[in-house]
């Protein structure tokens, strides 16, 4: 039986409970940046950058300690995006510690992003005027 690709972001929406924090990766060749939201998508702390390197990995496992301890939620979730070879240590080094990772596709965060913000909308307009 095939799925269609709704029901697959809506298989992975379901996942996420009122107890995870949500933690995207911004994916680059030396210094990453994470931001944390809640289930509900309310942003929770302030973004971290971190190195690609152990070192990095472990202020970003304290930064996703403390943001849980603060807001009281008991799960994580991270995602990311496929750049390069660059995610897959960081990938690989949190799947190791449990904390369940998932890849998103880039155009799909292109277009969530337009959608949030207007971005697409503002730009057609301008190229109107």
């Amino acid at each position: 039986m095939k799925f269609k690709a709704q029901n697959k972001q809506n298989q992975f929406i379901e996942i996420i409970t009122t107890q995870h924090l949500v933690v995207g990766i911004d994916i680059a060749q030396q210094e990453h940046v994470a931001r944390a939201v809640n289930f509900r998508g309310i942003v929770v702390g302030i973004p971290i950058t971190f190195s690609n390197d152990e070192e990095g990995f472990q202020n970003l496992l304290r930064w996703i300690h403390s943001l849980q301890a603060a807001h009281n939620l008991s799960s994580a979730i991270i995602g990311m995006e496929p750049t390069g070879h660059y995610w897959l240590n960081v990938s690989k080094w949190l799947s190791e510690r449990q904390y369940e990772v998932v890849l998103v596709n880039p155009h799909l965060v292109k277009k969530n992003k337009e959608n949030r913000d207007n971005t697409h909308l503002r730009a057609t307009k301008r190229m109107r005027l």
